[in-house]
């Protein structure tokens, strides 16, 4: 299970002026906030994304000084300059103390929506050292190509070589046994390290559907401005939890209780796939009732969130209602407007998440779930029994332009 994320922010941007002087070009303002950010917010997306290490070289003081030593979400932040221009190859080699087994990586000035830990579990299943995201088919003649043989990567074309096909994004899932292929100072990875790699039979990749942008030309710099924070405005699937993702036995707060419904972490992933928000919302009043403590819903959930992930998949926010005002903990007796058939769970998620409205739903087992989401505008679904993914398969629709 990946824990660590690397970006490289030490790139000069040279194509966008003046703007770049003063500021690493991934810390250009988008729609008012550091590009770096939205990156970071994506990352953190991940329960399991608990450290993230940023290369910096061109303005490393404004690196550190904004983000060193800080943490997002549950994600440590940490710097790490380079001396000297080390080139993308070279500023992980400088890097090398801090870098785990295996780890993403991202380039810091580009954006590419798809599913993170669909590429950690392609990495999981192979031996190759390095496993890239191709987004499927970019037009434009700025780009290089990737050619496959499978998922084996066979060669690169340059740039202006073919109209369209798949390209390179910028984000791996990488083997710190890459280091051993980094051998002086300046190096590339994409000039240097990968065309050995290809040779080696050690490079994969996963084609995937999704917005890719970067900001490295004025033009698609422009372009961010609107497009990125619009495409941050994603459709959520809002799950219960007991009766729908797991077995109902009645106030499941336990591990060894948990039996997982079929299909539901097949569900979960195909919101993730599709670039739906996935959420829990449930009602736990087993606190209220004192049958188990909040500590035992947080563990649970935890515990779900590292069997999801062996999947591929995530959920972006667990919110659960631990009051019914009937509860024997005095703290906990009360009426909620959280606790369904109220909306404020998912109000809540509503209101702290990009989230559109429009192809939203839930899935629920009874007639309080639906309440609460048609008072929230939404539509909801009653989950009876059978496979869950082949239950949601027809009620999605796929999100994330080709």
């Amino acid at each position: 299970m990946l824990s660590q994320a690397v970006i490289l922010v030490g790139g000069l941007g040279t194509r966008l002026g003046e703007r770049t002087r003063l500021v690493p070009k991934p810390l250009l303002e988008v729609a008012g906030r550091p590009f770096l950010d939205y990156l970071l917010d994506e990352l953190t997306r991940y329960p399991t994304i608990e450290e993230i290490v940023l290369l910096a070289g061109h303005r490393a003081d404004v690196v550190v000084g904004a983000y060193h030593g800080k943490s997002w979400r549950r994600a440590s932040l940490t710097v790490v300059c380079e001396p000297s221009p080390c080139g993308t190859g070279g500023a992980l080699k400088h890097a090398a103390g801090k870098l785990q087994d295996r780890f993403f990586l991202l380039n810091g000035d580009s954006w590419f929506d798809f599913n993170l830990l669909d590429l950690a579990l392609r990495a999981r299943n192979s031996s190759a050292l390095v496993h890239m995201a191709l987004k499927r088919d970019q037009a434009g003649d700025r780009y290089g190509r990737v050619v496959l043989e499978g998922s084996r990567v066979r060669s690169f074309l340059g740039a202006g070589s073919q109209p369209n096909g798949p390209i390179n994004t910028g984000v791996y899932c990488i083997d710190r046994a890459i280091l051993r292929y980094i051998d002086e100072l300046p190096c590339s990875l994409e000039q240097q390290v990968f065309p050995r790699l290809v040779a080696e039979e050690q490079l994969e990749a996963g084609l995937y559907d999704g917005f890719f942008i970067d900001i490295g030309i004025p033009s698609d710099f422009e372009r961010v401005q609107h497009e990125l924070p619009e495409r941050l405005r994603r459709p959520a699937v809002f799950f219960d939890r007991d009766g729908v993702l797991n077995v109902d036995k009645a106030y499941v707060h336990r591990i060894e209780d948990f039996e997982w419904i079929d299909g539901a972490r097949e569900a979960i992933k195909l919101c993730n796939d599709l670039g739906y928000y996935a959420f829990v919302a449930t009602n736990q009043s087993g606190v209220a009732r004192g049958y188990y403590g909040v500590e035992d819903v947080h563990r649970l959930h935890d515990w779900m969130s590292g069997e999801l992930a062996a999947e591929g998949a995530h959920i972006d926010d667990y919110q659960y209602c631990p009051y019914h005002e009937e509860g024997t903990i005095e703290a906990f007796r009360r009426v909620s407007d959280r606790r369904k058939p109220a909306p404020g769970m998912i109000i809540d998620c509503m209101n702290g998440w990009p989230i559109r409205p429009e192809g939203s739903l839930l899935v629920g087992d009874n007639d309080r779930d639906v309440e609460a989401a048609r008072a929230a505008g939404l539509p909801g679904y009653l989950y009876r029994e059978g496979d869950l993914a082949t239950f949601l398969r027809p009620l999605l629709k796929a999100t994330v332009a080709p």
